[in-house]
């Protein structure tokens, strides 16, 4: 792995219900990735299409019950997590939101980040260019620029999308993880989306920390479980009837825990999942 153990996450994170999740580096989830993609399934444009699906109901239960007069800009790179993004700006396209699509480069999209483009030019949702950025006053923001495999500052147009989010005062979902920051370390590698909730796929990241992300919201995106026994993580599914669940966290030092958060206090956001309370006892790890 790229970073020895004692750099990794001391968070352990736990569903709303109490089933423990474990969290993966970056070169952990590109091998899960590719363990689905190559041998169990889904393909590729099967996890764009569930992590878009999830980002966009994400943004609508936001978007609160005047959904229909809020205006909402996707930023969107070239390769999966921009593809996500495409995805999840089509379903609310699709449901007449007003919504705006900025893509960082037009013309380098990756195959299936394209094919969601092409998908996306016959809803009827609005494209933009990164220029017209500044003149936006929108209600709400999805970032979908860079995913997990950044290990660069963000350069050129991707920064510039970043800072412009940052100084808005509309607030941002972040896909996966926010962009411009490291998945393995959690550190910022420059500029970096500041990140009112982030809705992360699969698996929580490693270097997925509170302060950097906002509450965390995990999303299904269909791998199967022998995919994650391939990976060889202890894993059992924490979505039960659902397809989306909010996690929280507890930090361990030396082997004791110190800390624990989680859910939406202080989000500034509004989530709707369940009016049923749920158990805050987390299971024994």
């Amino acid at each position: 792995m790229e970073h020895p153990r004692d750099l990794l996450s001391p968070l352990r994170w736990f569903t709303d219900t109490g089933c423990p999740v474990p969290s993966v580096t970056a070169d952990q989830m590109r091998e899960l990735d590719r363990i689905a993609v190559e041998d169990t399934g889904p393909l590729l444009l099967q996890m764009m299409e569930n992590a878009g699906r999830n980002l966009a109901l994400l943004a609508l239960e936001h978007l609160g019950a005047q959904w229909r007069d809020r205006t909402v800009v996707v930023l969107a790179g070239t390769g999966g997590n921009g593809g996500g993004g495409i995805c999840a700006a089509r379903h609310l396209a699709n449901r007449g939101v007003a919504v705006q699509l900025c893509l960082t480069g037009h013309d380098h999209l990756h195959a299936a980040a394209a094919y969601q483009h092409h998908i996306y030019t016959a809803t009827g949702g609005a494209e933009i260019s990164p220029s017209d950025l500044p003149t936006l006053r929108p209600d709400l923001i999805v970032d979908a620029l860079l995913g997990y495999s950044l290990t660069t500052a963000p350069r050129g147009t991707a920064a510039a999308a970043i800072a412009w989010a940052n100084q808005c005062s509309a607030p941002t979902i972040a896909l996966d993880l926010p962009s411009g920051l490291h998945a393995t370390t959690g550190e910022t590698l420059g500029d970096c989306i500041r990140a009112a909730t982030t809705l992360t796929l699969a698996l929580p990241k490693t270097g997925l920390w509170p302060e950097k992300t906002g509450p965390i919201v995990l999303a299904d995106i269909g791998i199967p479980a022998r995919a994650f026994q391939r990976l060889g993580v202890a894993y059992e599914s924490p979505f039960d009837d659902r397809f989306r669940v909010p996690l929280r966290y507890e930090k361990f030092s030396s082997g004791q825990q110190v800390t624990s958060g989680g859910g939406y206090a202080g989000s500034g956001l509004k989530p709707v999942y369940s009016s049923t309370p749920r158990s805050e006892t987390p299971h024994e790890l």
